[in-house]
């Protein structure tokens, strides 16, 4: 055997059919497509990959939301520095500060931040401090000391509640 003898088995090579080339062909005219219609026109076969056929896309259908809720988020009271400048009394825990009106919410944990200044030293217990809140306390003589979160303040997940 040489090479100019190999030839494909018969019936392997086949001849495609010249569809839209004339009604004597058998495919002519709407070339094998049907009348019309969305599948007889060229291109990919919907318009775009999430077409649901005219009815309202998912897309369209959902709120106008962006990005998620965090279920877990802690949402804080912030007080700052600024709040405490003429504090009068022993330490500022987040009682004290609800007593003398500087905070109104009972289940939220209390973060104190570090805008304004401190003239004097102060004893400060809160569940949370910024390091620019801290570095200025302990720069005036004075102490902070953190509280433990209980299940309630680590609850309130920044749901409304009715009081």
């Amino acid at each position: 055997m040489k090479l100019h003898d190999l030839r494909p088995a018969p019936g392997a090579n086949k001849k495609s059919k010249r569809i839209g080339r004339g009604h004597g062909s058998g495919k002519g005219k709407t070339g094998g497509k049907g009348m019309m219609g969305q599948k007889a026109r060229s291109g990919p076969p919907r318009p775009y990959a999430h077409f649901e056929g005219g009815q309202n896309p998912l897309v369209q259908r959902l709120p106008h939301t962006r990005g998620f809720t965090n279920i877990h988020r802690i949402e804080y009271t912030e007080v700052n520095l600024e709040k405490l400048a003429g504090w009068q009394g022993g330490e500022v825990t987040p009682e004290s500060l609800r007593a003398a009106g500087i905070i109104k919410s009972r289940t939220k944990p209390v973060k104190i931040l570090g805008e304004g200044e401190v003239d004097r030293a102060l004893t400060i217990r809160t569940h949370k401090i910024s390091a620019g809140a801290r570095e200025k306390v302990e720069a005036a003589g004075g102490s902070v000391e953190l509280i433990d979160m209980g299940p309630r303040q680590r609850r309130s997940r920044g749901r409304k509640r009715n009081k």
